[in-house]
């Protein structure tokens, strides 16, 4: 947990970031806050934009993929000659001698001195080792491509739930502004009832109806309210702002949607730049080197070391002599273990398979793929049509809404004719609304399913 002044400190940059960004992409129109409701206008691209770069989730992931780019530098560090610089110094007591058993013994000084001490450096350079070294920098980099890959799913994911977030508070705030004209109607059809009243041309009953639609009106404002108080603090959660910062769409229902036709070279290309399938690829490449590795076991290996020392006294001659001598070596050393014929048999075995169950995994997800994007295109087609039948059916209810009102007030219609139109005409506004934003939840699903977003 973060103490006072750091917290403070977090908040501060989120939200100078955000008017960075904001400031960056509204270069010809001045920032300008709603009155009632202050905040930050936000178009939907900027949203997803700022959650891409600020999001938690995607800042831990970028964070492992950093990791793993260090993983994959030790990896080619590690074929560099190994170099050891060792030094020591000894002091030995007097050298006590038996005979006969442990019935006579004789103590004397060590010979040629007590004293004893080395100083030297050692190199081991690897040649050939059937190449395991090759195959462990090849599984480190493939696990820094499928860091790569998790860090634009991730980041990809969290610009779909953004997306999401955002239509959604696109849908409350058309929502509420349909609710605010129904109010407002609700409040001249009660005012005007109430004149009727009085002049003895309806009855009761059409007051207290005109009033309980007037207070169920409220009421769905104030949800209405309450809703999109939470789909904010959600919003502000996916791009890391804090919860008091007020983020206003300026992105309506009605915004511009992408033809079907745009989207044909997204679906052709699912089966590649998906994430999830880009994602099995690198693990299947990642066993592949650990077979590889595996079956390094089986060659010999071959390497060059050295070392050079200096060394006190000097045991190279007999007796021995009091004095320090410096010697070196370079030489080849050559192994093999001929117990790998045997003991990397079933491991070699098994990582096979293991590529052979990733092959398919990948396959499946690959058809999974292919079947997820071709369903959200059929449904992005149907929800255009969609949108074309409820901008009919809103143009519909307008007349019908007109039409049953002038009835109402020369006593040809009901008052439950004219709640039922007034209901009729909210409610196909409400579907129209669904509809667009339903048409860019699936259009933006179909962006994230195709490893586009």
């Amino acid at each position: 947990m973060c103490n006072s002044r750091s917290c403070y400190h977090n908040t501060c940059l989120a939200v100078a970031a955000l008017m960075v960004l904001l400031l960056s992409g509204h270069t010809n129109r001045a920032m300008a806050q709603v009155t009632d409701h202050p905040g930050f206008n936000v178009s939907l691209s900027e949203a997803i934009q700022f959650a891409k770069s600020q999001n938690k989730s995607v800042q831990a992931v970028r964070i492992e993929e950093s990791a793993s780019g260090e993983d994959r530098k030790d990896a080619y560090r590690a074929a560099l000659p190994t170099v050891n610089v060792s030094a020591s110094y000894q002091r030995f007591s007097d050298l006590t001698l038996f005979t006969e058993g442990l019935s006579h013994s004789a103590t004397g000084p060590r010979k040629p001195t007590p004293n004893a001490a080395a100083l030297g450096v050692d190199a081991l350079f690897n040649i050939y080792s059937g190449g395991r070294q090759r195959a462990f920098q090849k599984e480190q980099t493939s696990r820094l491509d499928l860091a790569k890959v998790n860090a634009e799913d991730q980041s990809g994911n969290i610009a779909l739930q953004t997306a999401g977030q955002y239509l959604d508070l696109v849908r409350l705030a058309d929502l509420k502004k349909y609710i605010l004209d129904q109010l407002k109607r609700a409040q001249t059809r009660l005012k005007n009832i109430n004149t009727l009243y009085k002049n003895q041309k309806v009855t009761k009953s059409d007051v207290l109806r005109a009033e309980v639609m007037l207070s169920n009106v409220e009421l769905s404002l104030a949800q209405t309210e309450n809703d999109i108080s939470i789909a904010n603090q959600r919003l502000d959660v996916l791009m890391n702002v804090p919860d008091s910062v007020r983020l206003n769409p300026t992105d309506s229902a009605a915004m511009p949607k992408p033809g079907p036709d745009s989207l044909l070279q997204l679906i052709e290309r699912a089966g590649i730049s998906s994430f999830s399938i880009r994602n099995a690829a690198e693990n299947v490449e990642i066993q592949r080197a650990r077979v590889n590795g595996i079956q390094s076991a089986n060659m010999p290996s071959l390497a060059f070391y050295t070392a050079y020392g200096l060394n006190y006294p000097n045991y190279l001659f007999f007796p021995s002599v009091n004095q320090a001598y410096a010697v070196g070596f370079v030489g080849l050393k050559a192994q093999y273990s001929i117990s790998s014929l045997y003991q990397n048999k079933s491991k070699v075995a098994a990582g096979k398979l293991r590529v052979k169950e990733l092959e398919l995994q990948q396959q499946a997800i690959s058809d999974n793929i292919v079947t997820d994007v071709k369903s959200y295109y059929i449904k992005y087609i149907e929800a255009l049509n969609r949108i074309s039948v409820n901008q009919r059916s809103v143009e519909q209810s307008q007349v019908n809404y007109r039409i049953v009102t002038t009835k109402y007030f020369n006593q040809l219609a009901l008052l439950t004719d004219l709640l039922d139109a007034d209901n009729l005409l909210q409610e196909s506004r409400f579907n129209l609304i669904k509809a667009q934003t339903d048409a860019l939840t699936i259009y933006y699903h179909l962006l994230y399913t195709s490893g586009n977003l």
